[in-house]
């Protein structure tokens, strides 16, 4: 069966975004069908990106206070069983400054990714499955960057300091939902963490950094530890990266180890190739 899902992961600064690009331009240079979903689309088919998780209860007290988006959020609101999914940051998106701050705040407290570890799990998974149920029906071949290894580590290790069991039973049952896929994971890798993650914060938006740094050493791995700053920063992704090459050796789909550490965009490229025809992605 032909590929249909190119999933490309690493840590931050490490070449996930340049690693997409490159493969979507192989593919679409070859007339194939591909869409590249890129972290933080609103509309990413497998993954919630800025979404919040209200009870009816919950629900019923937020549209009290909704005021003219009152209606807009009861049209918007997707069932999942006993829970309401709302898409804030696309409503964000859509109505700018008009939708009210401390509406997007409320919501936003409420985002997926601020749920408990199991209930999170339950919720992404299940996401996951629907994509892949939809995915075989369709010629197109999708490239994610990030999101399978990446979200659930982040909020498994680093959100809430979950045993590793767990984190990585959480990516082994989104490996599930995806076999009949025939995916292809591609796992970026650099010879120097420190390097590569300075080289990042120098090179994007201080926003960029300042957010990423802060959520590293706040949440409950870093405070634990006492971790802070830059350094502190490091020490999680250290961590972080342990763990994924744990996962990354129990996986069973078709995978492979890039190195970037050179950032020769030539050489890489011609890499990528024989790695996707090593797969019979391209011919």
């Amino acid at each position: 069966m032909k590929t249909k899902l190119i999933m490309v992961e690493g840590l931050p600064g490490f070449g996930k975004s340049t690693t997409s690009r490159m493969i979507y331009d192989i593919l679409t240079e070859r007339n194939m069908e591909t869409r590249l979903v890129v972290e933080g689309d609103v509309d990413h088919p497998a993954d919630y990106e800025g979404t919040s998780c209200l009870t009816e209860e919950e629900f019923g007290r937020l549209l009290q206070v909704a005021g003219s988006f009152k209606e807009i959020l009861i049209e918007r609101a997707a069932k999942k069983g006993s829970w309401n999914l709302i898409p804030y940051q696309k409503l964000k998106n859509e109505y700018g400054t008009s939708f009210p701050d401390d509406l997007y705040h409320s919501l936003s407290k409420q985002d997926i990714y601020e749920l408990p570890l199991d209930l999170n799990r339950r919720l992404i998974t299940e996401r996951w499955e629907a994509f892949a149920e939809q995915a075989l029906q369709e010629p197109t071949v999708m490239i994610f960057e990030c999101c399978f290894i990446q979200n659930p580590v982040t909020v498994g290790m680093v959100k809430y300091d979950a045993l590793d069991d767990q984190v990585m039973d959480y990516v082994l049952g989104l490996e599930k939902a995806i076999l009949g896929l025939n995916p292809v994971l591609l796992y970026i890798e650099q010879d120097s963490l420190e390097y590569a993650f300075r080289k990042a914060i120098r090179e994007r938006p201080e926003a960029w950094s300042t957010g990423f740094v802060h959520y590293y050493t706040q949440q409950v791995y870093g405070k634990q530890r006492g971790l802070e700053g830059v350094e502190g920063t490091l020490e999680v992704l250290e961590a972080r990266r342990r763990l994924e090459y744990r996962i990354l050796d129990s996986l069973g789909l078709n995978k492979e180890r890039m190195n970037n550490s050179y950032y020769d965009q030539e050489t890489y490229r011609t890499m990528l190739i024989d790695k996707l025809k090593l797969h019979g992605v391209i011919q």
